[in-house]
């Protein structure tokens, strides 16, 4: 066991300021219904603070959560609050630190042995286009020949063995974990034996201060729009956040690795990105583009119902290399670019890639086609976005054969932007040709009154009698199937992997997947037309 100043090492600002330095540290926990005797606890803000003052009120409630720890057999305590300290006993050892998640960022690497910096980490930041980017990568670097590959992210945390047993501590639900789960979660893979490790880092991780401690080889960006206003409170700070993969991590990443950044060059955000930060940060960059002048280039791109085909200019010394994949929808091109630089990065040979993105599989709930034998496409995708929406509809519209119909919500509580819902209901009556609006993650909010902000939005087109309100989203998903005619695509947005929708204060069960293909096998069985197995 580690002893604690041993885990203090990488913060030499903080202070012992009473107790014994020597203390052997059974284990690290941020909960502190989970502490353990002679553990470590580490008073974290919540993450709901992270941009308010810290006041009377929190610290109250920090000193009650730190003597529930004492209580449980906690030996030492870390605060950023020397006053939280002050309101404790002498019996635990206390340590005052300047930053409380860096502080169990970099503690948390040291007690599991800095497992990053022994295996091959990539990671993917960026509004859309993180989750198709990681399994992409993943499955590249599985073909590649890397022994086990493990994957953090939205989809959950997962190898290619099933029998795999990883202790991913509180990480479920979360795209991007907390810093000591990180820890723990890249600790079991290397006792699993992965070799390499691809994840989602997300803005709520960044600003948070999640990867800090991670040795990534390679980071990539894929784009920006505006997101997650509720927790970043300004365009300004959502982009601060991404910004932070390209300083701070890279600069600590490049202390242990050839580090690369990996950009999108068509995205704005990207080229300034480049321009104002990486070319003079002494890394190496690759960037990607369709439009743009870039390293990795897609050119002569086919776009067609099932497939994309394009070539990629100058791969490490070919002069062209031919792409065809079994993924949809031109901005897919990128999500393909992305892992294919990463790949160039990593001196993965093409042909490798060509075959491994020749038999690529979509993740989870991402432009995912759901079929039974139908006259008509239906597909399940989780866009939850305007800049996402208008990318899924422009790429079914560009291939759909008889009418786009959309059926989706916009989130409640948390996303409390009336903007955002106009906007993607004025993308989707632009175009779509028939929209169901429906309940997405109401929460505590009235999802008629969202519906009718989204509703704003499509009458701004002129488009209200193209649409339809069914606030149930499973009478949504049966009307939209109902009226669906033969060379129709029906896409259902907003959901797609997840299975469950918040409802005031309940998480109930709704698997879109699931009730999609069972509504569609109803409706076929109702008509004479379910082709039974």
């Amino acid at each position: 066991m580690p002893t604690l100043k041993a885990l203090l090492s990488p913060l030499p600002e903080a202070e012992i300021i009473g107790g014994d330095g020597d203390i052997q540290v059974t284990q690290l926990f941020y909960d502190s219904r989970e502490v353990t005797a002679g553990s470590a606890f580490i008073c974290v803000p919540l993450d709901g603070d992270l941009y308010e003052e810290f006041n009377d009120e929190k610290r109250i409630r920090m000193i009650t959560i730190a003597l529930d720890a004492i209580k449980r057999g906690a030996g030492v305590i870390v605060a950023e609050d020397k006053n939280i300290l002050s309101n404790l006993p002498d019996s635990v050892t206390k340590v005052f630190v300047p930053d409380a998640r860096k502080a169990i960022a970099l503690m948390s690497a040291e007690f599991y042995g800095h497992p990053s910096r022994k295996m091959v980490l990539i990671g993917v930041t960026g509004t859309n286009g993180k989750t198709t980017t990681v399994n992409l990568t993943a499955q590249i670097l599985r073909h590649a020949g890397f022994k086990s590959v493990g994957v953090i992210g939205t989809l959950g945390v997962t190898t290619e063995n099933a029998s795999d047993s990883i202790d991913i501590g509180n990480a479920r639900d979360s795209t991007t974990p907390r810093s000591l789960d990180i820890q723990k979660i890249l600790f079991g893979f290397l006792e699993v034996g992965v070799e390499a490790v691809v994840m989602e880092v997300s803005s709520h991780g960044l600003a948070l201060q999640r990867v800090v401690g991670c040795a990534f080889d390679a980071a990539v960006f894929t784009n920006f729009t505006p997101d997650h206003l509720d927790f970043h409170k300004s365009l300004e700070e959502y982009l601060a956040a991404k910004t932070l993969f390209f300083t701070d991590i890279a600069n600590y990443s490049e202390r242990f690795k050839r580090f690369a950044a990996i950009i999108n060059t068509d995205d704005e955000h990207g080229r300034k990105l480049v321009d104002g930060v990486i070319k003079g940060a002494g890394y190496d960059y690759i960037t990607y583009s369709i439009e743009e002048d870039s390293n990795i280039k897609a050119e002569n791109i086919n776009v067609s119902t099932r497939s994309l085909e394009f070539c990629v200019q100058k791969y490490d010394g070919y002069d062209a290399v031919p792409f065809k994949t079994p993924l949809v929808g031109r901005f897919n091109i990128y999500n393909c670019l992305a892992s294919i630089s990463v790949s160039r990065h990593l001196k993965i040979p093409p042909g490798k890639l060509q075959e491994s993105l020749g038999s690529a599989k979509a993740p989870t709930g991402r432009m995912e086609f759901i079929d039974e034998g139908q006259s008509f496409t239906v597909i399940v995708d989780f866009a939850h976005s305007p800049d996402a929406l208008g990318k899924i509809l422009t790429a079914l519209k560009e291939s759909a054969v008889g009418r786009l119909i959309c059926v989706f919500g916009c989130s409640g509580f948390k996303d409390p932007d009336r903007s955002k819902r106009i906007s993607m209901g004025s993308i989707a009556a632009e175009l779509a040709d028939f929209i169901v609006i429906t309940s997405d993650n109401p929460r505590v909010e009235d999802p008629r009154s969202i519906a009718e902000n989204i509703l704003e939005g499509v009458r701004d087109q002129g488009k209200e009698s193209n649409a339809r309100i069914k606030i149930d989203r499973g009478e949504a998903i049966k009307y939209a199937l109902e009226v669906a005619e033969d060379g129709d695509t029906v896409v259902f947005a907003g959901k797609g992997h997840e299975k469950y929708q918040l409802l005031k204060d309940q998480k109930m069960v709704f698997d879109e997947r699931g009730i999609v293909r069972e509504t569609l096998r109803e409706l076929l069985r109702t008509r004479g037309q379910l082709l039974e197995m």
